[in-house]
C-alpha cells in the first residue's frame, strides 16, 4: 500500500497550467508536510508539523516528482514513527523561485559556515532553504483565512478590490485568497493591502506557501471556486 498525494488529477494539472509560466533563471519550490494537527496518531508531537520532502520542478516536471511522493505506507517517518496518511499535506510557492539569487545567497551562506566549526549542517539543505526564500516575482499575494465566513470577506473585498484580480483557494481549515497584483485597477494599488490585511480571520498574509489544488492536504483536497 502506498501513500495516495494526487487525491484529484484533473484538478492538479488545471493547477499546474494556471501556474505562471516560468523564466530562465526561475523554479517551483514545493514541500510534503507531516501535520499533527490532521492526525491522532500525532498529537503528542512536539512540533506542529515536519517537513518529509522538499524539492524543486519547472512546469513539466512537476506532476512526475509529485507522482514520486507516493512510496511505500511507512517510508516516511517522524523520527520512528511512520507517517500517516491523512497528516500529509502538499504545498507550493506559487511566486517562482530565483536560482541565481538563491545561488548568490548560497554561496555566503557556505562561506559563514566554513569559517566556523561544522555543526553537523547538511549542504543540500541549507541551499534548498536559500531557494524557498529567493522569491523571484510576486506575482501573487496570498491571504489566508481561517474560522471566518467565506462569502463575509468577498463582500468586504468587493469594496477594497476589482475582483477579477482575486483567486480563491479552498482549504482544509478555510480559504485563501490569492491575489494578481498586475491585474489590480489603479484606484486600488495605494490602499488595498491594508485594508485586505485588517480583514477579520486573516491569519498569514504575502509571499506563502499553499496547499496544492488536487492534493492531498490532512484528508481534505484543496481546491478553487
Amino acid at each position: 500500500m502506498n501513500y495516495k498525494i494526487i487525491q484529484d488529477e484533473k484538478l492538479l494539472e488545471d493547477f499546474i497550467e494556471w501556474l505562471p509560466d516560468l523564466e530562465n533563471n526561475e523554479i517551483f519550490y514545493l514541500s510534503l508536510m507531516a501535520r499533527n494537527k490532521y492526525a491522532e496518531e500525532l498529537k503528542y508531537a512536539k512540533s506542529g508539523k515536519s517537513l518529509l520532502k522538499r524539492f524543486t520542478a519547472t512546469k513539466d516536471r512537476i506532476y512526475n516528482k509529485i507522482k514520486q511522493l507516493e512510496c511505500e505506507v511507512g517510508s516516511y517517518k517522524l523520527k520512528d514513527v511512520p507517517a500517516p496518511q491523512n497528516s500529509l499535506a502538499l504545498y507550493i510557492s506559487i511566486n517562482p523561485r530565483d536560482m541565481l539569487k538563491a545561488t548568490k545567497n548560497g554561496l555566503i551562506k557556505f562561506a559563514q559556515l566554513i569559517t566556523q566549526e561544522y555543526n553537523g549542517y547538511n549542504p543540500h539543505q541549507e541551499i534548498m532553504s536559500e531557494i524557498q526564500k529567493a522569491y523571484s516575482r510576486k506575482i501573487y499575494l496570498d491571504f489566508d483565512f481561517d474560522n471566518v465566513s467565506k462569502e463575509s470577506v468577498l463582500e468586504k473585498v468587493r469594496d477594497i478590490l476589482n475582483i477579477d484580480c482575486v483567486r480563491v483557494l479552498n482549504t482544509h481549515s478555510g480559504f485563501h485568497l490569492l491575489i494578481e497584483t498586475s491585474k489590480i485597477k489603479s484606484e486600488y494599488k495605494k490602499s488595498w493591502y491594508q485594508k485586505v490585511s485588517s480583514i477579520e480571520g486573516c491569519d498569514v498574509k504575502g509571499d506563502n506557501l499553499i496547499p496544492v489544488v488536487g492534493c492531498t492536504q490532512g484528508g481534505f483536497t484543496p481546491y478553487f471556486d
